[in-house]
């Protein structure tokens, strides 16, 4: 028999190198930007794509953390209004991770998280753990937003924090791990980082803890 019957054909492996900008135009530019490009890209079965646009969101990147106490295996969650939640007829006030945007090209996603920390929850973060990357909505938004795992005492964590300059009003929620799946696996929880951050947390607990 052949061995190599049931291999898969080899398949072409593409990078940025096989996309052409012809062209790109900025339509919005306010508190986020909006750029329509005009562009072509190579194709599976060869050959080129015809021109096409496309609106694309820029809104910058991002990093996210989940506060763990693993002592008394417990999470801090924040809780704070958001617009988006709202227009999706979503619960406007979403229960979410901490997290912020980088300020500019030579911060950090780490130095992001452990100053959101102290904004948005009141806690210095401790030994910090890199979770994963993802894109939030890459067929027309270019945000990537690294997610943090991070140590803290959740007994320090409590109240109502956020930056007043920035209309943030959070409050702070500390519950037990369980109780915090609980509600991801209820749908009471809704935040894509928050719901991969608790995922990831539910494999790896007991490493943690252990640690």
């Amino acid at each position: 028999m052949d061995k190599t019957s049931n291999s898969l054909p080899t398949q072409p492996t593409f990078n940025r190198q096989d996309v052409e900008i012809l062209s790109t135009k900025t339509v919005y530019d306010g508190f986020f930007k909006m750029v329509k490009y005009r562009l072509r890209h190579k194709l599976f079965a060869g050959g080129w794509s015809g021109e096409f646009e496309r609106e694309l969101f820029e809104r910058g990147h991002a990093a996210a953390v989940l506060p763990y106490d693993p002592v008394l295996d417990r999470v801090v969650l924040i809780e704070q209004f958001r617009v988006g939640a709202m227009a999706a007829n979503c619960q406007p006030w979403q229960l979410e991770i901490v997290a912020g945007m980088l300020d500019h090209d030579n911060e950090s996603p780490e130095q992001v998280v452990r100053r959101e920390a102290t904004e948005e929850s009141g806690l210095v973060l401790g030994k910090t753990e890199k979770i994963s990357r993802y894109l939030s909505s890459s067929g027309g938004c270019s945000e990537k937003l690294d997610i943090f795992i991070s140590e803290v005492d959740s007994r320090l964590a409590a109240g109502i924090h956020g930056v007043a300059s920035e209309s943030e009003d959070i409050r702070v929620h500390v519950v037990s791990r369980n109780q915090a799946y609980q509600w991801l696996e209820s749908g009471k929880i809704e935040n894509a980082a928050t719901i991969i951050a608790l995922q990831w947390l539910q494999l790896h607990h007991q490493r943690l803890r252990k640690a």
